[in-house]
């Protein structure tokens, strides 16, 4: 069973091929590419890159082709793609409108390009489905959560291989299967050990914290949009709704201008006035710079806020997991996350934790309550392993 992953931009084309036969789950081809103008001329050159390495013959050999969509109204988890979903996500375009349109119009180009293939959508919204209603409302008016004004909360495909992987880790199979068939059964596969507490630490260029009990999310830092929670890498994160008109009136712009400097020129980038490049950053405060020391400080207080609320409606954690660019290789900002916590049995191992960078590792000291772990994230495989178990589960 082939299965190939298209990750699609506003001018990119990334793509992974995956074999998913037998329950394997082997990477056979990737590639990509830049500044793409003639989307149609891409997809041609991605099947033909394939026919080239002697992995395909045609597209009709591809059991699926999987996206890893950001939201739609009303529709989440993993589906078939359709005009009713594609509309759905349009619906949409306003919350990810650096995602959804490029998406629409790229899946629409394969479906054109190749009709006899299924293609199937996992929404970053999809691990979330399942979280206690009390964890996605917002205290707005009930038209305003008729009309989807809710935490639909993403990066879901990432928190979901954190759900497996560190339950395999932690020698929980029972809780790894409850997290394998969550899209196909919602969580009704009983775990048969005591329950599993996890706090997902996705820090990247955009970034989100999920609390995890028994391989399901229980709520995550995101909200509605990706422009929420933790300070991202030029987008605001959290913001009192008050400060968008504030601004407004104040400075005479527009809302369009308000909303493309809190996406463009916020976050990192807004507090550093250096970059958005967490490196970049952290060189800086290095040597001295005051705002990018603030940037770190910010960063570290927003993810330190969110782990310590989950860890409250966990009642405590089994583990920490430290994933995606920043989570996988900055040393200094996980043990800045970490700093001070050993009332609450959370003790990192300084020297584990400076010598592990984008490797699977326990990094906390031997008389940690709580494993503290770098797991690096894998999305594309996820959307693979789910597109499989969806194309299965409409066999049986």
């Amino acid at each position: 069973m082939k299965i190939l992953v298209a990750n699609i931009g506003s001018t990119s084309l990334k793509w992974r091929l995956f074999d998913c036969s037998d329950g394997g789950e082997r990477l056979l081809h990737q590639g990509g590419f830049e500044r793409v103008s003639d989307y149609p001329k891409a997809i041609d050159d991605c099947l033909g890159q394939l026919r080239d390495a002697s992995i395909i013959t045609s597209e009709r050999d591809l059991a699926a082709v999987g996206f890893k969509t950001v939201v739609a109204r009303d529709v989440t988890g993993c589906v078939r793609l359709d005009e009713r979903v594609l509309g759905a996500m349009a619906a949409y375009n306003g919350l990810a409108p650096a995602h959804n349109p490029p998406y629409i119009t790229g899946i629409r180009l394969f479906a054109r390009r190749m009709p006899t293939v299924p293609l199937v959508a996992l929404f970053e919204t999809a691990f979330y489905q399942f979280a206690p209603e009390a964890m996605t409302r917002y205290a707005v008016p009930e038209t305003w959560h008729h009309a989807g004004i809710r935490r639909w909360s993403f990066h879901g495909a990432s928190h979901k291989f954190m759900a497996e992987r560190s339950a395999e880790l932690l020698g929980r199979n029972d809780v790894a299967e409850r997290a394998r068939r969550l899209y196909l059964d919602g969580g009704k596969l009983k775990i048969t050990g005591a329950p599993l507490r996890v706090i997902s630490c996705h820090l990247g260029g955009s970034s989100s914290i999920t609390g995890i009990l028994n391989g399901a999310a229980i709520g995550s830092s995101m909200g509605m949009s990706p422009q929420s929670g933790l300070p991202q890498n030029n987008r605001v994160g959290d913001l009192d709704a008050e400060a968008v008109p504030y601004a407004v009136k104040t400075f005479g712009i527009t809302i369009e201008e308000a909303q493309c400097q809190l996406t463009k020129e916020s976050g990192l980038k807004g507090l550093s006035g250096i970059s958005n490049d967490i490196r970049e950053i952290t060189g800086a405060a290095a040597r001295g710079d005051a705002r990018a020391k603030l940037a770190i400080d910010v960063f570290v207080a927003s993810a330190r806020h969110w782990i310590g609320g989950y860890f409250l409606e966990l009642n405590g954690a089994d583990a920490i997991i430290f994933t995606a660019g920043i989570g996988e290789n900055q040393a200094d900002i996980r043990a800045a996350i970490c700093a001070n916590l050993d009332q609450l049995g959370i003790e990192l191992d300084v020297k584990k934790n400076n010598s592990t960078h984008a490797t699977e590792a326990v990094i906390s000291a031997a008389g940690s309550r709580v494993k503290i772990m770098v797991i690096p994230t894998n999305e594309e495989l996820v959307v693979a392993r789910e597109t499989r178990r969806f194309l299965e589960n409409k066999r049986n």
